[in-house]
């Protein structure tokens, strides 16, 4: 389907104007003549917990997302809203376990963190991992899916549109750094929104139009189970000789956290944000602020997928990757077009931008200033820039064989497989463990890798289209995390058991003695003490899964 008839030359004004104009925003915003290391990369540390909350919403939110969590929606149901909803109990842990050593050790790379707490190796190790994590998953899968989408709006070449959003994006962040990215993160935080919400209040308002009235007619037009967000384990339709469903509550109890943890809390960049923190306080409320946005998706995104399933699926058929599309055609009018098609763009830019920046960061503090320590800053700042604009040609060539995965939502969680389990088993256990040592953290760390590239080459269609793993045996992916995750924590303490201890005085200060000294401590404020904050969430979040169970 092509929709580039269906655009109006206001709709194409609008997103133009948009383009140019966060462009300049972001080279206003972050653009000093002498710009310190410390500016450029974590904005001065000077950042407050609403514009730390909402840069973390917006560096996770993407084109992949509005198309992703429609299409999902429309083949999967509310299921898929997990991945959005089970991030609210990372994000907590992030608030509450991980943030606090963060703000403390004064880093500014998580694989900084890893140095002081195992070893320098450690450190070398995890920076490549999260720059090649950055090029593949955050830049380059989602320039695929963002110039999909300018295809179908356009008819412009996906190639074309990827040079095009590459270039824009690039510009201000090369140019403007952290503050830049955060500036426009909260600008296209509000569009992103607002198109997300007038989309779906369009697709309630047709509901009465096709005789929907009532929930129960509403339900009764849906699939079975595609208003359950909790599905069983096992399904006779289910590829595979196990049978296993791809989303069941094992799958995302077990497998999610392994790919959560590893994201919302040992991702640079994501984590940028809290180290870019005017407090401790302002980090950890921050983090858990993010919790509370992270509700709204599945409400915005994965409900119009359902809603476009009972009014257009004779349009949609079976290319439910579509389905955004075609709820936009059918239900907006010109202008609001164009308003949404910038919501596109501004969800695409901001996960770009924060996974350049973070590039940058790694590049110059992990790499460049361990070898030369004397390094100027300004120096250290055109090394990050440098960085930023080679990563994004990488990724620009990458990002062209997008069209040979399963599907979108496949690539951006089954690469991450690859390492995330070996990376959250040596975050999580050398933060409530203090005798895991650097020994068993890079056994763990290594063995993970060795075995996740193993899967992927069995597992991702990129010669050929067999699929050993998740077709011909039927584990889900979710579930190969979750199994990594438990070898890799087996070798984990292991090792660390059979090789010397760690000096303790070198890690007080990096891990909790006892589990739940993270609950400890004196209130900070009412309301907005990090715990209370964390405390209503999750009772939001357990109110909101009994409702849909």
């Amino acid at each position: 389907m092509n929709m580039g008839s269906s655009i109006s030359l206001v709709d194409t004004i609008i997103v133009i104007a948009y383009l140019l104009g966060i462009m300049m925003v972001g080279i206003v915003a972050g653009y000093r003549k002498h710009t310190s290391s410390d500016q450029f990369f974590l904005a001065g540390r000077s950042l407050r917990w609403p514009l730390i909350g909402t840069g973390l919403f917006c560096a996770n939110i993407s084109t992949i997302h509005l198309v992703g969590l429609a299409s999902s929606g429309y083949k999967d149901g509310l299921v898929i809203g997990n991945f959005e909803w089970m991030a609210a109990f990372c994000l907590i842990v992030l608030g509450i376990v991980f943030a606090p050593f963060y703000f403390r050790s004064k880093i500014s790379t998580l694989p900084e963190y890893l140095e002081k707490r195992y070893s320098a190796g450690a450190r070398t190790f995890l920076a490549a991992i999260f720059v090649m994590s950055a090029l593949l998953v955050h830049i380059g899968i989602s320039l695929y899916a963002g110039a999909k989408v300018l295809e179908e709006f356009f008819g412009i070449n996906y190639v074309l549109s990827i040079v095009g959003i590459s270039v824009i994006t690039a510009i201000y962040t090369i140019l403007g750094g952290l503050r830049a990215v955060m500036i426009t993160d909260a600008i296209q935080a509000v569009l992103l929104l607002a198109g997300a919400a007038t989309l779906t209040l369009a697709g309630l308002l047709q509901l009465p139009e096709a005789g929907i009235e009532t929930w129960a007619q509403f339900k009764a037009a849906c699939k079975p189970d595609q208003l359950s967000m909790i599905q069983p384990i096992r399904d006779a339709a289910a590829p595979g000789r196990l049978g296993l469903r791809e989303f069941s509550w094992y799958s995302i109890l077990f497998g999610y956290p392994v790919l959560g943890i590893w994201y919302w809390c040992t991702d640079q960049t994501i984590v940028q944000k809290i180290l870019a923190a005017k407090s401790e306080k302002d980090g950890r409320d921050g983090a858990i602020f993010a919790g509370f946005l992270k509700i709204l998706p599945v409400f915005l995104m994965v409900v119009p997928g359902v809603i476009g399933y009972v009014l257009y699926r004779d349009l949609i058929g079976g290319n439910n990757d579509a389905t955004l599309m075609v709820m936009m055609k059918q239900l907006l009018p010109v202008g609001l077009r164009g308003l949404m098609a910038a919501g596109l763009l501004a969800a695409l830019m901001s996960t770009i931008e924060a996974a350049l920046n973070s590039t940058a960061t790694l590049t110059a503090e992990d790499i460049v200033k361990r070898l030369r320590p004397q390094m100027p800053d300004a120096t250290l700042v055109l090394i990050g820039r440098v960085t930023a604009g080679i990563v994004v040609v990488l990724a620009m060539l990458w990002s062209t064989q997008g069209g040979k995965f399963g599907s979108i939502f496949e690539a951006i969680n089954k690469i991450p497989m690859a390492f995330a389990p070996g990376i959250t088993t040596v975050f999580l256990w050398g933060v409530f463990w203090p005798r895991g040592n650097r020994q068993g953290a890079m056994a763990a760390l290594f063995f993970n890798v060795v075995v996740g590239i193993l899967y992927l080459a069995v597992d991702i269609p990129l010669i050929g289209s067999e699929q050993l793993v998740a077709k011909r045996l039927g584990l889900p992916f979710m579930q190969v995390g979750w199994y990594l995750f438990l070898m890799s924590s087996v070798i984990y303490f292991s090792v660390s058991l059979l090789t010397p201890a760690p000096n303790r005085s070198q890690i007080e200060n990096l891990c909790w003695t006892r589990p739940f000294d993270a609950l400890r401590g004196k209130m900070q404020g009412t309301l907005t003490d990090p715990r209370v904050m964390a405390a209503i969430l999750f009772a939001i979040m357990g109110a909101l899964y009994a409702i849909l169970h």
